[in-house]
């Protein structure tokens, strides 16, 4: 579509000339007189505009004009204004540009002229809304759906702020829950791909003979069972971001094909011999700790430094100060309100326990218990049994350390016993990898039904 250009001229004659010699590169709205204008203003909302001061009923004073100016200035400010006007009215000009006026021009006006200043005019306005509109948008409340007061997340949101505008890849830490797929998100959405397509794949979720195909694709007949060519998660998300959670997951072998994709962004389908090349964002997450697994050899240093140019540290929710109490009372409201109980709020111990609780699980942990608790709670108030936090038990505990180990015991004992066993439905509900539960499950020596294990669980195969 053509940008709109309103012309505002009581000369029928100098409007039919110029919208002749315009209406290549502009669609032309007409109007002879300030409240013809200002209906057409309010009704196109045209980006420039291009204004004759002298307009009836008062075509010898430049008052109707400079009373129009005035008028679409205040409607949006970031309207351009040119002003046409003869050699004579030159100070009248030039009052009007103070006045917040984009330009003048002396009449007889210059095509070549006047169209090197729209071009300008069309140029800027189009920069101004494009800003507006992202600091608008990165403004509202919170932060693209975040909340946090902290001193950490508006760090966070500051760094979100000045990663999305560019398109180097970006690399999210942070312990389970903390919200690393929200932060990426978020970048995608502020940044200039937010109209291209957003592609999550948990790198620690799929088994290691799928994953290539996940990511990669594959050719019909590459492998038993490929029955047809598939795009992998790489190409689906050309064009947009690509989020890799638990990237530190990633099997070697992968490794060194999604580095060779970050250096020249081309990528082959597997059976494949086609180079497919791919413009897509890469944002990674994940809560191991890389330094080490690039210590012990299971994470390659120069896929590391490639997805690390910009690195976001999430902090933990026991390190938010208030926030967790804010949090709380966003997530009551939107639970409350999903389920038809607009009036619940916390009692007095359901407060103090959630001051108290570590949040070992993070804003993911709140959130689950939060959405219990709404469907538990009788009455107009959610207690701390409704919580499942017993008043603020972490209490009883010496350090927070012993506290934390406590709550991640039964969260993973719950998860095994209500999920029977089924590993990757547990890791899900906890928001971790298949190998991290193993991991934990190893450590608190737990096997599959939540219970002591005569031995530590070992994944098959292994």
């Amino acid at each position: 579509m053509k940008p709109q250009l309103l012309l505002v001229d009581d000369d029928e004659e100098i409007r039919s000339q110029l919208k002749w010699a315009l209406q290549e590169d502009y669609a032309v709205l007409e109007a002879e007189d300030r409240s013809g204008a200002l209906a057409l203003f309010a009704e196109k909302k045209p980006m420039v505009a291009l204004l004759d001061l002298g307009l009836p009923p008062q075509t010898g004073t430049p008052q109707e004009g400079l009373a129009a100016l005035e008028a679409m200035l205040v409607a949006d400010s970031m309207t351009k204004v040119i002003i046409a006007s003869g050699q004579s009215d030159k100070a009248n000009a030039l009052e009007a540009v103070g006045r917040g006026a984009y330009d003048f021009l002396c009449k007889p006006v210059d095509l070549g002229e006047l169209k090197i200043i729209l071009r300008r005019a069309f140029h800027v306005a189009g920069l101004e809304r494009e800003h507006h509109q992202m600091r608008r948008q990165l403004d509202v409340g919170g932060f693209e759906g975040m909340i946090g007061n902290c001193a950490q997340m508006q760090a966070v949101f500051g760094a979100i702020r000045k990663v999305a505008t560019a398109d180097a890849p970006v690399l999210i830490l942070g312990e389970s829950g903390t919200g690393k797929e929200m932060v990426a998100q978020a970048i995608h959405r502020c940044s200039g791909r937010k109209e291209g397509p957003f592609v999550a794949i948990n790198c620690g979720a799929i088994p290691e003979n799928l994953l290539e195909s996940e990511l990669f694709g594959h050719e019909k007949g590459a492998f038993t069972g490929a029955h047809a060519q598939r795009k992998g998660r790489i190409e689906t998300a050309s064009g947009g971001t690509l989020f890799l959670d638990e990237i530190g997951e990633l099997p070697l072998s992968l490794q060194v094909k999604l580095l060779r994709f970050l250096q020249g962004q081309v990528i082959e389908r597997v059976g494949g011999r086609a180079s497919i090349e791919v413009d897509c964002r890469v944002v990674s997450a994940t809560n191991s700790d890389l330094n080490k697994a690039m210590a012990d050899g299971r994470f390659r240093e120069d896929l590391y430094y490639r997805l690390a140019v910009v690195v976001v540290k999430l902090p933990a929710l026991r390190e938010r100060g208030e926030d967790p109490l804010l949090l709380a009372h966003s997530l009551l409201q939107r639970q409350a309100a999903a389920s038809g109980k607009d009036r619940l709020d916390f009692s007095r111990d359901a407060l103090n326990a959630i001051r108290g609780h570590p949040w070992p699980g993070n804003v993911r942990e709140m959130e689950n218990r939060i959405k219990r608790a709404v469907i538990m709670a009788s009455g107009h108030h959610v207690t701390a049994a409704d919580l499942e936090l017993a008043g603020g038990r972490s209490a009883s505990f010496k350090t927070l350390k012993e506290a934390r180990e406590a709550i991640e015991r039964e969260m993973v004992e719950e998860a095994l016993r209500r999920h029977k066993g089924k590993i990757s439905r547990a890791a899900d509900d906890l928001g971790i990898s298949r190998p991290t539960l193993y991991e934990m499950m190893e450590k608190l020596n737990l096997d599959r039904t939540g219970h002591e294990a005569a031995a530590p669980p070992r994944e098959p195969g292994s």
